[in-house]
Parts: C-alpha cells; sequence; structure tokens
C-alpha cells in the first residue's frame, strides 16, 4: 500500500514537473556522457588487452642494418626473452590499380610454414600464403578496404630495385597495425599506405637476406627486468646497425590508441562533472521553492507525528525520483552514444573484432554518480525542512525585509528605468542564487567552447604542419642514402617543378636521466619546402654550432636554449656528442631534431649524401611522374601530402558531426534547464505581485521584461564567465591531452566563441518565450483573490 507521503511526493513532483523535467534532463546528459565516453573506454581498452593476449604481440622491437640468423639465436637465449620472431621488412613503391599515386607498401616477412611466432594474423579473408610462392602476399584490411582489394587481385611492387607483380591471397589484420600509418608520419593514409605479409624465402631473396634479418619482434618473461634484457639486447645487436629496442609503448600503434583510450578516461571524468554539478544546482533551487511553499503543510505534518527523519526522508524521495528518472534516460541515450562511438572507432582503429557491449558496473557507477550528486544538491532544503519547527511552520512567513541596498546608497539605480531597478534589486537581493545561476548557464558556455577548442587546434595543427612547415607536394625516401647527383636525376623528372633533399639519421638524446629516440634531420639552407619556424610561426635556421628541438622534445628532455644535452648516433660509427640546444622549433606533431647540413656530414663522416626529397610538382603532368615514381628502383616510399591531409580530414569531419551535435544539445539543455527554472520559480513566487503591476498599469510586455529581464541579465553576465571557464578547461585538457606523438595547441578562434554566445542565448530566449506564454493567460482577478499554493 502506498503511503500518504508518497502520495504527496508524486502529486509534487506532478506540480512541478516542468522544473523537474529541466532538473531529470540536465542529470541525464551527465549519466548519458558518463555512460558513453566510459564504456567506450572499457571496450576499445578490452579490446586491444584481448587483441594482444590471443594474437600474442610483441613486448619489444628493434631494426637494425642486418645480422645473421644466428644472432637471433643468442638474443633467444638471453635471461627473460621468452619467445624472439627473425623478420625481414622494408618499405616499398606499389602500383595499385585503380590509383593514380603511387602507393607505399611496408613489407614485413612471416614463416613460410605455420604461423608467425609473435603477432599473429588475423586472416578476414583468402588464406595464408603457400610455401614456394615468391609472388603471394597478404594485404592488411585498411589498405584493401580504401582500394576495394580482394583476394585474386595483383598489385605491382619494386622490391629491392625491381620490378614484381603481387597476387593477393588474404586480407589480414595485425596487433601491430591497428592504426596504419607510414614511417615519420602520425597521420593515416590507408588509400596510399598499407602493410603487406610474403613468405620469408621470397623476402629474404627479393632483398638479399637469404640468412639473415633486420627485424626483431621479443616477448619477454613474466616479471623479467624488461630495462636490464633490452640493454643485453641492443649491446648484442650493436654491431649489426641496431638502432635500439624500443618497447611495446613507444611502438606507434599502440602508443597511438594507448592515447586515444587515456583520452576517453579523462573526457569521461570532467565532462560529466559539469553536469552534475548543474544538476545539483537545479535541484536545491526546485526543492528549496518547494519547502518555502509548503511550509504549512510541514508543520501539520509533524504536528500528527511525522518525525524530522521522515519529513527529510519525504524530500529526499523528491530528489531520488529525479536522479532515478535522469540516470534511467541518461543510460538509455549513453549506450546509443557509446555504440555510436565505438562504430567510429571501428573504421579507423583495426581489431578483429569490436563490438559494442553494455558494462554493469558503470551503469550503476551512473547511478550511484546521479543520486550523490542529487543528494548533495537537496541537502540544503532537505536540512531545512527537517529544522522546521510544527508552530513556526503554522505560521506565515515573515515577509522579506526589504531596505536600500549598496546599489541605491550609491546612487547607481537613480539613472535606471523602473524596471531595470525592479531587475537590479531582485539579483542583489539574493546574491548566492544569483551567482549560482550565472555559473551554471556559464557552464553551458563553457561546453560548447571546450568543443569548439579541439576543431579549432586541429584547425590550426593542420595549418602549422602543412601550411607553413610541410609545404611539399610529395616526399620520397630513398632505398638507401644517394650522392647529390641524385638530385638532380629528380629535377629532370617530368612535372619537378623545384627538389630540396633532406638527410635523416636516428640518434639517441641523453639530457640528465632523461632520454629519447629521435630522428636528426638535415636540410639545406634555405629549404621552402620543409620550413622551420618557431612556436609564432618565425621561420628558423638551423645554426653552424647548435642543435634545434621540437617543442615537444624541449618539454620532454627539460632543457631550453643554451643547454647542452649528449647525442648519441645510431647508425654508421655511432658516434656520441655533446651539443648545445639552439632553439625550440613550433612543431605540434612528432618529436625531431635538427642539425646543420655540413655540421652532420662532419659527424657522419660522409660527403653530401641524403635520405630522401622533398618535390613540388606541376598539377598538369602528374599522371606522368606519378607512373615514373611508381617504377624507380632508387625509392621505396613516396608520400602525398594532399592525400594526407584529405584523409585525416575525412576522419575529422565524421568526428565533428558527432561532437557537435552533442555539445550542441548538451549545452542547450543546460542553458534552457537553468534560465527556465529560474523564469518559472520567480514567476510562482511572484505571480501576486505581477497582477499588482497589471492593476497598476503596467503593460504586459513590462511585466514580462520585470520577470524574464532578470534571467536574461544574468545570462549576460555569464556568457563571458562561460568563454572565460571554457577557454580554462581547454588549457586543462591541452595539457593532460598532450603526448609525445603530438599536442594539442591551445587556440580558441573568435568563432567558437560566438558560437557559444549566440547557442546559450538562443537557448536562454527560448526558454523566456515559453514562460512568457503563461503571462498571456494570466488571470488577475483570480490570482488577487486566491492564496499563493
Amino acid at each position: 500500500m502506498v503511503s500518504a507521503l508518497t502520495r504527496l511526493c508524486w502529486r509534487d513532483l506532478w506540480n512541478m514537473r516542468a522544473q523537474a523535467l529541466a532538473a531529470v534532463l540536465v542529470v541525464a546528459c551527465g549519466v548519458a556522457t558518463f555512460v558513453g565516453m566510459r564504456s567506450t573506454y572499457e571496450v576499445l581498452l578490452k579490446a586491444q588487452q584481448d587483441y594482444y593476449v590471443a594474437y600474442r604481440f610483441a613486448d619489444v622491437f628493434v631494426h637494425l642494418k642486418r645480422a645473421p640468423l644466428a644472432v637471433a639465436t643468442r638474443i633467444s637465449a638471453i635471461p627473460g626473452v621468452a619467445r624472439v620472431q627473425a623478420r625481414v621488412v622494408s618499405d616499398v613503391t606499389l602500383d595499385v590499380p585503380g590509383l593514380r599515386e603511387p602507393a607505399t607498401g611496408h613489407i614485413v616477412s612471416i614463416p613460410d610454414q605455420g604461423w608467425p611466432t609473435l603477432n599473429l594474423l588475423h586472416l578476414r579473408s583468402g588464406r595464408y600464403t603457400a610455401p614456394g610462392r615468391d609472388d603471394e602476399a597478404l594485404v592488411s584490411a585498411a589498405f584493401a578496404d580504401a582500394n576495394h582489394l580482394h583476394a585474386g587481385q595483383q598489385i605491382g611492387a619494386v622490391l629491392n630495385g625491381r620490378w614484381k607483380q603481387l597476387r593477393i591471397v588474404g586480407i589480414a589484420l595485425s596487433p601491430e597495425y591497428i592504426y596504419e600509418a607510414g614511417a615519420g608520419s602520425i597521420f593515416p593514409d590507408s588509400r596510399h599506405y598499407g602493410v603487406l605479409w610474403m613468405g620469408d624465402d621470397a623476402v629474404a631473396t627479393a632483398f638479399g637476406m637469404d640468412g639473415a634479418f633486420n627485424d626483431l619482434a621479443l616477448a619477454l618473461e613474466r616479471g623479467a627486468n624488461a630495462p636490464e634484457v633490452i640493454a643485453r639486447i641492443d649491446r648484442e645487436l650493436a654491431v649489426y646497425g641496431g638502432l635500439g629496442s624500443i618497447t611495446r609503448d613507444d611502438q606507434l600503434s599502440n602508443r597511438f590508441i594507448s592515447d586515444e583510450i587515456a583520452q576517453n578516461r579523462i573526457t569521461a571524468t570532467y565532462v560529466p562533472a559539469i553536469f552534475f554539478c548543474v544538476a545539483m544546482f537545479l535541484l536545491q533551487t526546485v526543492l528549496s521553492r518547494l519547502v518555502d511553499t509548503q511550509r504549512a503543510q510541514i508543520g501539520l505534518m509533524k504536528a500528527f507525528g511525522y518525525g524530522n527523519a521522515r519529513v527529510a526522508l519525504h524530500y529526499l524521495l523528491f530528489a531520488a525520483l529525479i536522479a532515478a528518472a535522469g540516470a534511467s534516460v541518461g543510460v538509455g541515450a549513453g549506450l546509443a552514444l557509446g555504440s555510436s562511438l565505438t562504430s567510429l572507432y571501428d573504421r579507423y582503429y583495426h581489431f578483429p573484432q569490436l563490438q559494442y557491449r553494455s558494462d554493469l558496473p558503470i551503469v550503476i557507477l551512473a547511478f550511484v554518480a546521479s543520486f550523490a550528486a542529487s543528494i548533495i544538491g537537496a541537502t540544503t532544503s532537505v536540512a531545512k525542512a527537517a529544522r522546521l519547527m510544527p508552530v513556526e511552520a503554522l505560521r506565515a512567513p515573515p515577509p522579506p525585509a526589504f531596505a536600500s541596498g549598496w546599489v541605491e546608497r550609491i546612487g547607481l539605480v537613480r539613472h535606471l528605468a523602473v524596471t531595470w531597478r525592479m531587475i537590479v534589486r531582485n539579483i542583489l537581493r539574493q546574491p548566492i542564487k544569483s551567482l549560482l545561476s550565472c555559473l551554471a548557464i556559464a557552464c553551458a558556455s563553457a561546453i560548447l567552447v571546450t568543443g569548439g577548442f579541439f576543431f579549432d587546434a586541429i584547425d590550426y595543427l593542420f595549418d602549422v604542419q602543412f601550411q607553413q612547415i610541410e609545404r611539399q607536394d610529395a616526399t620520397l625516401v630513398f632505398t638507401q642514402p644517394l650522392p647529390y647527383r641524385a638530385v638532380y636525376a629528380l629535377e629532370s623528372l617530368p612535372g619537378v617543378l623545384r627538389v630540396e633533399p633532406f638527410r635523416e639519421v636516428p640518434v639517441r638524446l641523453v639530457a640528465g636521466y632523461r632520454t629519447r629516440r629521435v630522428s636528426l634531420s638535415a636540410v639545406v639552407p634555405g629549404a621552402q619546402m620543409h620550413r622551420l619556424v618557431d612556436e609564432r610561426g618565425v621561420a628558423l635556421r638551423v645554426p653552424p654550432d647548435g642543435m634545434l628541438l621540437s617543442s615537444q622534445l624541449a618539454d620532454t628532455l627539460h632543457v631550453r636554449a643554451g643547454d647542452r644535452i649528449t647525442m648519441e648516433v645510431l647508425e654508421g660509427k655511432r658516434q656520441i656528442r655533446d651539443i648545445t640546444v639552439a632553439g625550440r622549433v613550433g612543431e605540434l606533431v612528432g618529436m625531431h631534431a635538427y642539425l646543420d647540413e655540413q655540421a652532420l656530414a662532419r659527424l657522419l663522416g660522409e660527403g653530401r649524401n641524403w635520405s630522401g626529397a622533398w618535390l613540388r610538382i606541376d598539377s598538369r603532368t602528374t599522371d606522368r611522374l606519378y607512373t615514373t615514381l611508381k617504377r624507380m628502383p632508387a625509392v621505396n616510399a613516396v608520400a602525398i601530402r594532399q592525400s594526407v591531409i584529405d584523409s585525416f580530414r575525412k576522419i575529422i569531419d565524421e568526428s565533428v558531426r558527432l561532437s557537435t551535435s552533442i555539445n550542441f544539445a548538451f549545452a542547450c539543455i543546460i542553458a534552457f534547464g537553468v534560465a527556465y527554472n529560474g523564469m518559472r520559480i520567480a514567476y510562482s513566487e511572484r505571480v501576486q505581485q505581477l497582477a499588482s503591476l497589471r492593476v497598476l498599469g503596467f503593460t504586459r510586455a513590462e511585466v514580462a521584461w520585470i520577470l524574464l529581464g532578470e534571467q536574461f541579465f544574468l545570462a549576460a553576465v555569464a556568457m563571458p564567465v562561460g568563454l572565460m571557464l571554457g577557454y580554462g578547461l581547454a588549457a586543462l585538457l591541452a595539457r593532460r591531452l598532450a603526448t609525445d606523438l603530438y599536442r594539442f595547441p591551445l587556440v580558441v578562434e573568435p568563432a567558437t566563441f560566438g558560437y557559444a554566445i549566440v547557442v546559450t542565448a538562443g537557448a536562454v530566449a527560448l526558454s523566456g518565450l515559453v514562460v512568457a506564454w503563461r503571462l498571456r493567460s494570466l488571470d488577475i482577478v483570480a490570482v488577487l483573490k486566491a492564496r499563493e499554493s
């Protein structure tokens, strides 16, 4: 049987259904963001971990020049090493059917008999390569999907300078390439870059690696001392041109997906907190109003024997029902959001299976968080109801004391119209409530600014990386460093307008106890296609006796201009030098170091040899040039700048549509809910005053402005605060989300601020129209006769 207080609670909810609905929606937004983002984080994390375990993802990777297979056997005998997979790995130029431009294939050898020891392949379709067939290959699923390839098709490849037709026999996935990006880039371009797996014998023969390998993947024993084992591996491979081992944490694909998963967890913490704080404020205002209007009812309940605890539970039940309704709606919306996010990730991260699953602990935690926020928001009002004595409650509440405030005393209101005086006085007589209303509406603007920040930051990142720094049309990487005459050969190709060579060498930089393995680059003086700029966009020149570091690398090593660092070259004679940091390069992607070309040549003891070149191309002759590049024996990788931009823009555009829609909806709910709640409560509190003003001759418009102007004024004050709050939150996220691979610049465009203002103001104005509509049906006589209910 339902108790009398329970029926009373449901009646109160129905009578205040509009204000309660606003609170329910805000709670639902908080729960939806938490459930959607947190569950997506859990799905991605579990998929990653299960994939790595089931397909034996390696713990350590090391690339080297060349070593006999016997060395791999010695490596496997090192204490702490569980498994070793010796491979031949190389980039090659591909001619893909239906693709105008040359593509780059990352060739990885696999055993002719049986599966690899580590980094097992998942066959999505087709079959494994057959022993003794040197023309069969498996291709990565992302590359196959982007180019509409399937088993049975052929692609052309330049293998160690020799042209060969390869037949696709299967489409595969690997835990090593969940995220596919070309060497030296973090931007995916699945149409022009893919992974190919071929049999050991076929790859070894093609690249002159019979009985040898140039790449190792290793698994460590559980409990092994990883740094000590890696140090022994590096010492063993140093004489064979070892470039230094990297752990799974620094492997590009794993690093990118792990950073993305971590960012989901951070976002799932900060954003829902905003909604729960606003929900607490809304519940506090709704319950405070409810307690004030039910003073006599509370007194009667206590007079009939209901204790303070029972009365308190009655109002807590009111808050709990709102929390339950909001959490129920939010969980449903959150599951839909999580499913959409997972589908988006499934298109760009390549797992054998990535299915969204609801997680009961997350749902339970969302309900707990919503109930906690509701109870905290209700605490003040519930305590007020519990403290109210029966005799005091049954007595009419004393009228509010009106006295001249500081605004009146300093004479500011004398210059305001009558309606504005009323608005200002109402705001100043409830300073705490007005302040909380401002902060709640400010949160709506802050959410919009934070959402816009990500897109502004990405636009700025692209502008810096692809307009100020990388301005070439194509990048060529040579099979091995070539002398300067290779530049003359490139200049003679059809459609090539300009050639700028570059030299890259792997190095290890050490500053104190901090160390990083990076690519050291040398470019020709006055280079225009790969410019070095500082963090303000001013062009830099590499000094003859110092090194320039990218900003992220300098911050990671904790060094600044004038500091000395140690540099170990990881190829050739492996020289070690101390060098001065001359400045910072304003790159936002990756970690790079730059040295004067003559200084690097002296250090390596070689002439002007180049690792590759940047090209500027005449767009009218690209077809002829691309046809030539596809079969150039000295080139093993080609990257087309515009293709990389288009590919990543496609990813961003898809995520923008989803994120923008979510931010817009949630911000509107907050702004509308807070403003409507304030106006609706003000209407119920002051309906007799408003009717009296109508009798005194005030027009409907003037009365509406007195009622609504307060919230409009608070919104006008709140929006600049929200812009600052959003900028501060963007700064916090930019710092927390920075990784070694990239960092978000703290850039918020004026258009984003304008968008936040327009959307917030529109939501507040809409709530005002809804309340103003009630004023049209205001029965002046009935209101003045009736006692406020």
